[in-house]
């Protein structure tokens, strides 16, 4: 088993259904992941330290409460019943604060976690002010909430994080892609930033359990690296460097997947380099069209 894919449950701590902290792995720094399950009325309480948090319900509702350097603030947040049925509102915590997660109804939360330096003040961010965007054509297609990335959320120091959500027999993470070197040329930039996927899979009808194939492979012959593992709900994938994608999902099964950035550089940006051999692929989205289910909302 890859040290890099984690499967559901092989990093519990209760009340955390999985534990990804930055710097307790190696060479794994930048960021981290924690699932918080909560029964009903129960709650959470820790100190992020030198990080900053975003609280994404994946099923259930919460109310946050963060202390930090300018007081105390509590935020409502009405989540989902699971994250296929649409986008949640979220929360941030900047660095140095406490944070309090309590559910009355019980849920699963997850905290997406950066090292970071400058403060910014707790906040939240409402649904209905999620950018949903639908990416690629095809069997390509699939739709990105973009919570926490450059651009739509910017009051914060370091985290990038977003959802993607891939229909059955969809690639995503395609044509695969790099971010894993800092590069400044303004014709192709590229960002330094680890990622982190972590995966729910939807049921079959009869309830058995929905599976996808994530790859990541290597940029440079002097950092080896070779990932091609099933993923099932609860799983994670790590990725420090290398070409990411496809992350492919099976027929009959929508596939999510969280994903958290973040890395070492002053600007929090996100540059990719495509895989050469694949990029040509995003010239065929626009005769492909959308896929049909997600644009009617299926």
């Amino acid at each position: 088993m890859s040290k890099l894919h984690i499967p559901a449950g092989t990093s519990a701590q209760a009340p955390y259904d999985t534990v990804i902290d930055p710097g307790e792995r190696e060479d794994w720094v930048h960021t981290g992941l924690r699932v918080l399950a909560l029964e009903p009325g129960g709650f959470a309480r820790l100190g992020i330290g030198r990080t900053e948090i975003m609280v994404v319900p994946l099923s259930g509702s919460c109310s946050v409460q963060v202390s930090d350097r300018d007081g105390d603030h509590e935020f409502e947040l009405a989540g989902r019943s699971d994250v296929f049925a649409s986008a949640t509102d979220v929360a941030y915590a900047g660095i140095e604060s406490t944070l309090t997660v309590r559910s009355e109804q019980g849920g699963r939360f997850a905290l997406a976690i950066a090292v970071a330096t400058s403060f910014h003040p707790a906040a939240r961010v409402a649904a209905e002010d999620v950018p949903v965007e639908i990416r690629g054509g095809g069997n390509m297609t699939r739709q990105v909430r973009n919570f926490g990335t450059v651009g739509s959320f910017d009051d914060c120091d370091a985290i990038i994080a977003c959802e993607v959500i891939t229909p059955g027999g969809n690639w995503s993470s395609y044509p695969a892609h790099k971010h894993d070197e800092t590069v400044e040329d303004p014709d192709r930039p590229e960002s330094e930033l680890e990622e982190i996927y972590y995966y729910e899979i939807q049921d079959a009808p009869d309830g058995g359990p929905g599976f996808g194939y994530h790859q990541t492979t290597s940029s440079d012959p002097e950092r080896p690296i070779d990932v091609l593992v099933e993923v099932r709900s609860g799983d994670v994938v790590l990725v420090p460097h290398g070409w990411h994608g496809p992350c492919a999902a099976a027929p009959g099964h929508t596939m999510y997947y969280l994903n958290v950035m973040a890395g070492p550089g002053a600007e929090r940006a996100w540059n990719i380099t495509d895989r050469p051999d694949q990029t040509w692929v995003r010239g065929t989205w626009e005769e492909l069209g959308p896929d049909p289910r997600l644009v009617d909302g299926a």
